[in-house]
């Protein structure tokens, strides 16, 4: 039997020492060719998809569930985590005693699905918790020692702390004081040290190791948990005299905030993506299907829908709004306040849009300056006095990608006498800026921060932004001359493709292997020796192309987006004459019941047709 390594290769270099148009490499991943004819066979798959798989290194042992994810073959017993019959055991106490619960959540995407997931729950059960989102701006991230009194004065007795919690020292000390027991569910990378809690729920604990939830976000952290509960009260008779609630009905919140908080879809992601897709198709959930509504959404939903429609609403409300608002509508079972919210988060998102481009126009152009003085520095730190720390996350990925190294945005406010900064950090892929955060913080650098690989967050006094940064480029020049980390932008490609093979059929059989996110990206297509029939510019921004290819196997119908008065756009409308390579993904488009492809082009070189000349280097 024949079956994938169990460690990919290395890409292939296509443009040696060239870059694209758009500045980049290109690699293409490389597929054993007698693994892919055993995939071929084996399971009865088209050869492209074959080798997209054995390119990205999927085992034999998991295929199944790659292409068909399931929620049964993918969940864990939840009690492998550390903790967790502790909390259980605590749930059940509270629920038999009808002690008065609530859930401290955080006020993004994830703690927003997170808190809704478990006030629906608790609802099913016949109880009714207490939400508590806190505002970003007067208390920030966390629990906080405020707001977690007010809960213990009002008669709470346990607090769930849901997508926050795991370096809270100081408040859930002071909760500990006070009388309040708290459980903390979180995903973000923890410190050696825990906080005084009933029980800390977290696959990424430093004494947890390997968990098959170390990927999830906290919903998913939450989910599992309450696969745990409902064991427990099942096995001890509770659903005697009332209906189990249905868990898998819950699965579009758990897919929002899996999509939304940009974590791995693989394994179990993959897993509940696919499944709460499914259930989001129904419009069970009155708060997503209103929001649903005003987004446009018709089609049958896509990871895609969760990350750039309805996401960017329910974040809208922590960001520029009321932090509440998200948790609420996703909780919310009247259908006129539902589509209340969801017009005020819609108007929300449009002034976060506004702000948002206020301040990256200003970062942008410290970010420029910043670079100019030293083009090696690993890290770009930018600061600003009143930028609105509410789209400073959006604001740190936006340089992020435009100068592709780790970036940390810190909107400052003057306090008496004193600068505070709040912090968002954003980074790529292989430099770790948790950790990064977590360190600095250790130094005694930062009033607070944490976070995970691509993302984090931080608290810092003004003056020490400049120690900060010189601690963090330190570590991180450390990190790159160790594992010579290159910089320059790449596309990894998955497969050639010719312009009549970039059919129908096979854009379906790609489709199904959805969904495709971080950790999954959708297939990307190197498409040779291709010549411009007709190229055209729409929408004021964008390029509509039809291209043929030398051997004129067929004609292909193209797309890019926003690229009109960039070195792409210019050779797109300049490319009559000239041979051109593309790289992109492909996609569906269905008109009066007619499906066509569409090729969504993402860069481009020109080339020779002479292989003496040619910038693609054959494999």
């Amino acid at each position: 039997m024949i079956t994938p390594a169990k460690h990919a290769s290395t890409p292939h270099n296509l443009l040696g020492d060239n870059l694209s148009t758009s500045g980049k490499r290109w690699f293409l991943r490389e597929a054993d060719e007698r693994q892919v004819a055993f995939y071929v066979q084996r399971f009865g798959l088209p050869e492209a998809v074959a080798r997209l798989l054995v390119a990205r290194n999927i085992p034999e042992e998991t295929l199944e569930t790659y292409l068909k994810p399931s929620l049964k073959a993918s969940l864990p017993d939840p009690y492998h985590l550390k903790d967790m019959d502790k909390a259980v055991e605590r749930l059940v106490q509270a629920i038999s005693s009808a002690e008065k619960i609530a859930v401290f959540g955080d006020y993004d995407v994830d703690g927003a699905t997170s808190s809704a997931l478990l006030k629906r729950y608790f609802q099913a059960l016949g109880l009714d918790i207490t939400l508590y989102i806190p505002d970003r701006m007067q208390e920030g991230y966390g629990p906080n020692i405020p707001a977690l009194d007010g809960l213990k004065k009002s008669g709470h007795t346990l607090v769930i702390t849901v997508d926050c919690g795991t370096t809270s020292f100081e408040p859930l000390a002071a909760a500990k004081t006070m009388g309040l027991d708290v459980i903390v569910i979180d995903h973000h990378i923890a410190e050696p040290k825990h906080p005084e809690v009933v029980a800390l729920i977290n696959p990424n604990r430093l004494d947890q190791m390997n968990s098959p939830c170390q990927d999830c976000a906290a919903v998913g952290v939450v989910f599992v948990t309450l696969v745990a509960l409902q064991k427990h009260l099942r096995e001890t008779g509770f659903f005697k005299d009332i209906v189990e609630p249905d868990l898998l009905s819950f699965l579009d919140l758990v897919a929002t905030g899996t999509v939304c908080d940009v974590v791995a879809l693989k394994g179990l992601n993959r897993a509940f993506v696919k499944q709460g897709l499914k259930v989001l198709s129904r419009r069970q959930n009155i708060g997503l299907k209103a929001l649903a509504d005003v987004s446009g959404i018709e089609s049958y939903p896509t990871a895609y829908h969760l990350g750039f429609l309805l996401g960017p609403r329910i974040n809208a409300g922590g960001r520029v709004g009321s932090s509440a608002l998200g948790a609420e509508l996703l909780s919310c079972n009247d259908p006129s306040r539902a589509r209340d919210i969801s017009q005020h988060l819609s108007i929300y998102n449009e002034e976060r849009k506004a702000i948002e481009a206020q301040v990256l126009e200003e970062a942008l152009a410290q970010g420029e300056a910043e670079n100019a003085k030293d083009t090696e520095t690993p890290l770009l730190v930018v600061a600003g006095e009143n930028w609105h720390a509410g789209v400073i996350g959006i604001v740190a990925g936006r340089l992020k990608d435009t100068f592709n190294k780790p970036t940390i945005v810190i909107s400052l406010e003057k306090k008496g006498t004193v600068l505070e900064g709040k912090g968002s950090a954003r980074s790529v892929p292989g430099l770790d800026i948790g950790t990064l955060i977590q360190a600095a913080k250790q130094e005694g650098l930062l009033d607070a921060g944490g976070g995970h690989a691509m993302a984090g967050g931080l608290s810092i006094r003004g003056q020490n932004i400049k120690a900060f940064k010189a601690f963090c480029t330190k570590r991180l020049t450390h990190i790159i001359e160790k594992e010579n980390f290159d910089f320059t932008p790449a596309l990894k490609i998955d497969a050639r493709l010719s312009a009549g093979g970039a059919s129908v059929e096979l854009a379906e059989r790609f489709e199904a292997l959805a969904p495709y996110g971080q950790g999954n990206s959708t297939p990307r297509f190197l498409f040779e020796e291709l010549s411009v029939i007709r190229a055209d510019i729409v929408g004021g921004n964008h390029v509509r192309c039809l291209f043929t290819d030398f051997s004129k196997s067929g004609k292909l119908s193209g797309i890019a987006f926003r690229c009109v008065g960039t070195p792409l756009g210019d050779l797109l409308l300049n490319a009559r004459g000239k041979w051109l390579s593309a790289v992109g993904t492909l996609s569906l488009d269905e008109w009066n019941g007619v499906k066509r492809v569409q090729f969504r082009l993402e860069d481009l070189v020109q080339i020779s047709l002479s292989p003496s000349q040619n910038l693609i280097k054959s494999a």
